[in-house]
C-alpha cells in the first residue's frame, strides 16, 4: 500500500504536447496516488476555439485566461496538501514563445506575459511555494501526437479541417525537448509515451506507475 508523507505540500504536474495523454495520466495517478486531480478544462475554454481560427488575434489572450486559470488552480493545489494537475504552468510560456519566435503573436506581449507569470509565479515569505513538487514529462513523436488527436476528435486539432496545423505540431514537439532539458522548476521526471501506451495497456499502465513512485520514493514523498 502507498503512503504519502503527511503535512508535506505535494504538487505534481503533467506536461507535454498536444495529445501526450496527460489528463489520462492525471486520472491513473490521482486514483493510484489518492490524491486531488486538476484538470485544464479544454472544453470550457472560451478562447480556444477563436485561438485556433486566428492565432496571431488571440494568442496574447489566450495565455492570459490560461494564467489566471491556473494560478487559480495553483492555489487550490497547495490548500488539498496533495494533488496531480493535468498541465505544468510553465508550458504555456512555452506555446507563447513558439508563436512569437514564429511571427505569429507579438514579441512585446510575449515579454510582458513573461515578466506577469515570473511575478506570479515568485515565491514570497510567509507563503507556500507555487511551485511543484515534481514534474512528469510525457515525451510522444509526432506520429503518435497526430494519432491521438485524431482519436479524440476536437473538431477544431484536426489536420483534416486545416492541413497547415500539421506543422504547427511538428514545430511544437521540437520546442518541447530543449524546454524539458532546460526545466529547473522543480524536479522532474521523463515518461516515454511512445513506448508506454498507459491509456490502454495495463502492463505499460504499471511500469509507468512503478517509474513514478520509484521518482517519488526518491524525492521522500512516498513511502
Amino acid at each position: 500500500m502507498l503512503y504519502l508523507r503527511k503535512n508535506v505540500i505535494q504538487v505534481i504536474v503533467l506536461s507535454g504536447p498536444i495529445g501526450a495523454g496527460k489528463s489520462s495520466l492525471t486520472s491513473i495517478l490521482a486514483e493510484h496516488l489518492g490524491t486531488q486531480a486538476f484538470y485544464e478544462g479544454v472544453d470550457s475554454n472560451p478562447v480556444l476555439p477563436l485561438y485556433y481560427k486566428d492565432m496571431k488575434r488571440y494568442t496574447f489572450l489566450l495565455n492570459i485566461y490560461l494564467l489566471n486559470h491556473r494560478i487559480a488552480q495553483i492555489n487550490q493545489a497547495v490548500k488539498e496538501k496533495n494533488s496531480v494537475s493535468d498541465r505544468s504552468i510553465y508550458e504555456d510560456a512555452l506555446f507563447f514563445k513558439m508563436n512569437a519566435d514564429s511571427n505569429v503573436a507579438d514579441p512585446t506581449e510575449f515579454k510582458i506575459y513573461d515578466g506577469l507569470l515570473e511575478n506570479m509565479m515568485e515565491d514570497t515569505p510567509g507563503n507556500p511555494s507555487k511551485k511543484p513538487d515534481l514534474l512528469i514529462y510525457i515525451h510522444v513523436s509526432l506520429e503518435t501526437m497526430l494519432k491521438r488527436i485524431k482519436k479524440r476528435g476536437r473538431s477544431y486539432e484536426q489536420i483534416s479541417a486545416d492541413p497547415s496545423l500539421k506543422d504547427y505540431y511538428a514545430r511544437l514537439i521540437r520546442y518541447y525537448e530543449p524546454w524539458y532539458e532546460n526545466y529547473n522548476a522543480s524536479p522532474k521526471i521523463a515518461i516515454d509515451g511512445d513506448k508506454f501506451d498507459f491509456i490502454t495497456d495495463e502492463n505499460a499502465k504499471k511500469e509507468v506507475l512503478w517509474q513514478i513512485d520509484d521518482k517519488l520514493r526518491e524525492l521522500g514523498n512516498l513511502k
